[in-house]
């Protein structure tokens, strides 16, 4: 049977400055086209790829000696074998060659494995040609040639910009090349429309009408590592470090690492200080720390910081200020280019896995009366917007910035921009004078219920800085509820807790024991130590405990005080959160293992690894994991566990190594919950997968467990862990006030005073305890309601299990 003619012809390149998350985003645009029927190109080296085309004598020849050739997927799927992009002069095992081609048909396999590469693997350009009408008219004359009648572009706003101007003048072009009979007739009707999509690669996350950009994670990633260094020799040192990060009209990068590091001072072009003596500032605030005890201050300058009157503030300089005018023995580093680099994280593998496959939709939804869209990220969804007023609204940030509107430049930027500048200098300085009065203060108690995750002493070092701020006495209490009834409480400092932000596990330390092991005893402590607030740092049991005393409130007039959940466990499973701190930490320390675990699998050839993860009964990391490494398959609480199911997945492994081009097979991984199945063990599927894959693969195990739990808590769990623990304290002396307006000694509190933060879209909602039951499955531990749960189907689509699976049984309906 012939191939059916392809839906769409598209194209995607990357262009302007490599960020980490380009490759993840070609890999998904690649494979979501193929398995909606389209085929599929590069074009390397980017917009310059686009003018400088094929060499007229250097064809696409069809493959030849598929096995599967009589099948679109599956003749793309051997398509090619990962050498398509390189340059040689050899020719392509599969028949063609890459000399003198910038223009290249990808099949399936030629984007395998890509995502966990840094930069882009197709290469980019800074093209001055394309900028140039004659350069446009070859760009045109070349995806004509090829067929080509849709781009999918992932770079900064200038190349967003340039793909726009390129469809708006298609027409003109296409007509001009028919006239000078460089296409036919016929080839300028079949191409009068040029489909364009676009996706931000921007590690400054300077794009408006985003929430996030594709590399802007794993830059935060780059530069915290760095603090994280220089943290330990400036404090050994007693020293001051300058840091200067990329961002030249957005702070982003240097606002988050200043948040998530602990910096002592930031510079933004946004918000710059608004004294006429920023210098008097910043030595105030570093020589009040230094006076507290603190042995190491460090400042963050974005490369685009200046003064209130647009005066450039260089790093070379701030060095200068900490060195005369305090004696500080002051060092700069100049973060640059590395901030770019390194293999991607979590989060820069995820989101543009689910935008490049978006932007596949968006390219066959396209018809000449839409607009261009750019594939972005608003309240946690994939969204399309208008290309050109994203851009617009992003130029208007710098506009802004240069006529000293710092106001409106801010303004421009999300509400998390807002709030995560208001919280570092919550966090960062150490304030004089207490900002509430005596009878507005309050004693509050700290405390980590269930298993340690990555955050968790962040959100406690923000809540006892926050404390510390306004007047409020912190109080620890170690080991949980069996802690608090022996007595095991301590007050925190401001200082104490300088070094918490970087601490994985839990300081405090934590256990699942929950209140009802003695609530008369409890309610004692509160009335002893005078308890004024409650926040409980934790997982699934850190939501019971609060359902606990809450409901304690009519026999125990103790607990009528607010109390609050902060959601902090590595298996997401609160529920109506999407995300709980130590969720992002442990994804990334999944990623890491998972990256070593393939590297093996591949080493040894034809080998598939059955990782066993955390979890719990919530499937959150298994399935998001599995999308982050690339799995195969994916099994979770949610889904379970059958044995039809293990026999369809040791079919679909059979066919898909079977595919696979010989000398070039490689691992793959199968990713398991813990609790996916009682029967199925992880030791029972791995003996399956050896002695059903024969002398076709080889299977072996490995359980990742507490590994999962510790390491350094990742920059998105500290920066959530921030903005939640003010949100909390702020939601804390709301309600102490309204008990404190009520008359006489017993008083009552109000039933949403007890409730847990959750993160919802781009918004932070709390949710009463009481209306929390409605959605807690609390027999296995999880939400009744899990919005990630649709991403197992796409872990599956994205290594085209079901379409072989089809085919198969379309071959052997016997055996099917």
């Amino acid at each position: 049977m012939a191939d059916k003619k392809p839906k769409m012809k598209l194209a995607v390149l990357t262009s302007g400055g490599d960020s980490a998350g380009m490759n993840a985003v070609v890999r998904a645009v690649v494979k979501a086209a193929i398995l909606k029927g389209c085929e599929t190109y590069v074009v390397r080296e980017g917009y310059e790829g686009l003018v400088r085309g094929n060499s007229d004598e250097c064809k696409t020849e069809k493959v030849s000696g598929s096995k599967g050739q009589e099948d679109s997927l599956l003749n793309n799927l051997r398509f090619g074998d990962g050498e398509l992009l390189k340059d040689g002069t050899s020719d392509h095992p599969t028949g063609r060659t890459l000399r003198g081609r910038y223009i290249v048909r990808v099949g399936w396999d030629d984007v395998r494995g890509w995502f966990a590469q840094g930069g882009t693997l197709i290469g980019t350009a800074r093209s001055m040609t394309f900028k140039t009408v004659e350069g446009r008219l070859n760009a045109a004359h070349n995806l004509i040639k090829e067929g080509i009648d849709a781009i999918a572009v992932c770079g900064g706003d200038g190349s967003l910009t340039g793909a726009d101007v390129f469809r708006a003048e298609w027409p003109k072009l296409v007509s001009d090349l028919q006239a000078q009979g460089r296409i036919t007739a016929e080839q300028a009707k079949q191409h009068g429309h040029l489909k364009i999509v676009g996706m931000v690669g921007s590690i400054d996350n300077d794009m408006s009408m985003t929430d996030m950009t594709i590399g802007a994670p794993t830059a935060l990633h780059r530069i915290c590592e760095a603090i994280d260094n220089i943290d330990s020799t400036a404090s050994s040192h007693s020293r001051a470090f300058v840091l200067e990060v990329m961002g030249r009209h957005c702070g982003w990068l240097a606002l988050m690492g200043g948040v998530s590091g602990g910096a002592d001072y930031i510079l933004l072009p946004e918000r710059p200080p608004t004294v006429d003596s920023w210098e008097d500032q910043m030595c105030d605030l570093i020589k009040g720390h230094r006076d507290a005890g603190k042995r190491k201050s460090i400042v963050i300058v974005a490369e685009g910081a200046h003064d209130k009157n647009l005066k450039p503030i260089h790093a070379d300089y701030v060095k200068d200020v900490l060195t005369e005018r305090l004696g500080l023995d002051t060092r700069v580093t100049t973060l640059g280019h590395t901030q770019r680099g390194g293999r991607p994280c979590a989060m820069d593998r995820i989101l543009p896995t689910l935008q490049g496959v978006e932007a596949v939709d968006a390219l066959l939804d396209a018809t000449p009366d839409t607009p261009s869209y750019m594939i972005g990220i608003q309240n946690g969804r994939i969204v399309r917007v208008p290309l050109m007023e994203a851009v617009k609204m992003t130029h208007s940030v710098a506009e802004a910035i240069k006529v000293k509107d710092f106001d409106k430049a801010m303004s421009l930027r999300d509400p998390e921009f807002v709030e995560a500048l208001e919280g570092f200098k919550a966090t960062s300085v150490l304030e004089k004078e207490p900002k509430l009065a005596h009878h507005l203060r309050m004693r509050v108690a700290i405390m980590h219920i269930g298993a340690p995750a990555g955050g968790m002493n962040a959100a406690t070092r923000t809540a006892v800085r926050y404390c510390i701020r306004q007047g409020h006495k912190p109080f620890a209490i170690h080991n949980g509820f069996p802690g608090l009834l022996d007595d095991d409480i301590n007050q925190l400092s401001w200082l104490g807790v300088d070094n918490w932000m970087t601490r994985g596990g839990s300081e405090l330390g934590t256990n699942r024991k929950l209140p009802d092991i003695d609530l008369g005893g409890v309610a004692a402590k509160f009335q002893q130590y005078k308890f004024n607030a409650l926040i409980m740092i934790g997982g699934f049991e850190a939501y019971k405990a609060l359902s606990i005393l809450e409901q304690a409130r009519k026999h125990y007039p103790a607990f009528h005080v607010p109390m609050v959940h902060l959601p902090a466990t590595i298996s997401n499973n609160v529920p109506m959160t999407e995300f709980s701190l130590g969720s992002d930490t442990s994804l990334n320390a999944l990623v890491d293992a998972c990256d070593a675990i393939k590297q093996s699998a591949s080493a040894s050839r034809n080998r598939v690894f059955v990782v066993e993860v955390q979890g719990g009964k919530c499937g959150y990391l298994a399935t998001m994991g599995a999308l982050a490494t690339g799995a195969c398959i994916v099994y979770t609480p949610e889904r379970g566990i059958t044995l039809d199911m293990l026999r369809n997945d040791v079919k679909y492994l059979k066919k898909r190594y079977s595919l696979d081009i010989k000398g070039k097979n490689e691992g793959r991984i199968v990713l398991k919950n813990e609790t996916a199945s009682e029967v199925y063990s992880l030791e029972v599927i791995t003996k399956m997968f050896k002695e059903e894959g024969g002398k076709m693969f080889d299977s072996r195990s490995a359980s990742l467990g507490h590994t999962l739990q510790g390491g350094i808590p990742s920059p998105t769990d500290r920066a959530r862990a921030v903005r939640l623990a003010l949100k909390c304290m702020s939601f804390m002396e709301h309600h102490h006030q309204l008990l404190l307006k009520q008359p006489g000694n017993l008083k009552k509190a109000n039933v949403d005073s007890a409730a847990v933060i959750t993160i919802q879209g781009s918004g932070v909602i709390f949710v009463p305890a009481t209306e929390m039951q409605e959605h807690a499955d609390t027999a296995n531990r999880r939400g009744t309601q899990e919005g990630w749960a649709k991403v197992a189907d796409l872990v599956e689509d994205l290594v085209a299990r079901k379409q072989i699976l089809e085919k198969e049984r379309e071959k052997n309906p016997v055996n099917a």
